[in-house]
């Protein structure tokens, strides 16, 4: 339980961030960012495997790269479905995304929630 805590505290950290770094994301409170990545959290664990399972043509056509537009779309989502978590577009998106990836992955290897 402590873990799943500190990842999630961890995903906040990252996605703080990406919206120092990336113009076209803006979150509004303190709670905002906690429930949005909370949600994208939830996206990513429900939501991405069915949309990754469905366009898998597509994605072994781009040699996995399609994975990247889906990680975007997850995003773009979850800024929909958080009120205080506004993301101006899908390049916007698509670049936090990668962003948040990154950041999630180093700080997750850092304080070693990754067992």
């Amino acid at each position: 339980m402590t873990r799943l805590i500190l990842k999630w505290v961890l995903n906040s950290f990252a996605l703080y961030f990406v919206m120092k770094i990336i113009p076209g994301i803006r979150i509004d409170r303190f709670q905002d960012l906690l429930v949005a990545a909370l949600v994208i959290g939830l996206l990513n664990a429900f939501l991405r495997p069915i949309i990754i399972l469905l366009t898998l043509p597509v994605t072994m056509l781009t040699l996995g790269l399609f994975t990247l537009v889906i990680n975007g779309l997850m995003f773009y989502l979850a800024a929909y479905l958080v009120s205080g978590f506004q993301v101006t577009g899908f390049g916007a998106a698509f670049l936090a995304a990668l962003l948040f990836s990154l950041f999630s992955f180093v700080l997750n290897m850092v304080f070693g929630t990754k067992k």
